[in-house]
């Protein structure tokens, strides 16, 4: 085993034992290798370190008067269409036609609602569709009172107007 890697190895040890201010210690100095500079000789400085660059900002939304394309708040939602989302959370849906709304057993909707009528959509969740597999969820009373805004939500998937990944509601 290499001295390197043994000083590494003791180095992340020693860390583990001392708790993460040993640890942020340890990342911090690395073990020296090669020949030690003699007693009094200057201290060298580090070579400074690349820092990150700073995050992209997202481009301005047209409203704003930005000239963006894209919008400005590209997760952000209104409420009645974070409800639809909440339904959608909250009655699992996501167990037949996948996180992403893409399908897994049931169909993908995002590829369904670009052609679906909102009236079949309705008939389709409050009916079922059970020789196909869909349930019947017309008897539940937070479907009921949440149709529009599910139906709001996933047709913004559908058009590409609500991107996958987390959703925040405008405040």
């Amino acid at each position: 085993m290499s001295v390197l890697f043994r000083g590494w190895v003791w180095t992340l040890v020693g860390a583990a034992l001392t708790g993460a201010a040993g640890l942020a210690a340890a990342d911090d100095a690395p073990p020296v290798t090669g020949p030690q500079p003699a007693a009094g000789a200057a201290k060298q400085e580090p070579a400074a370190v690349p820092q990150p660059a700073a995050a992209p900002q997202p481009a301005a939304s047209p409203a704003a008067g930005g000239g963006g394309d894209k919008p400005l708040y590209r997760n952000h939602v209104d409420a009645n269409t974070m409800k639809g989302w909440r339904t959608w959370r909250a009655l699992a849906c996501e167990r037949c036609h996948g996180a992403n709304q893409e399908g897994l057993v049931g169909p993908s909707l995002v590829d369904d609602l670009k052609t679906l009528s909102r009236e079949d959509f309705n008939k389709c969740v409050l009916e079922g569709r059970i020789d196909k597999g869909m349930p019947n969820f017309g008897g539940i009373k937070s479907l009921a009172d949440n149709l529009d805004d599910l139906y709001a939500f996933l047709k913004g998937r559908s058009d590409g107007a609500i991107p996958t990944g987390h959703l925040k509601e405008i405040e």
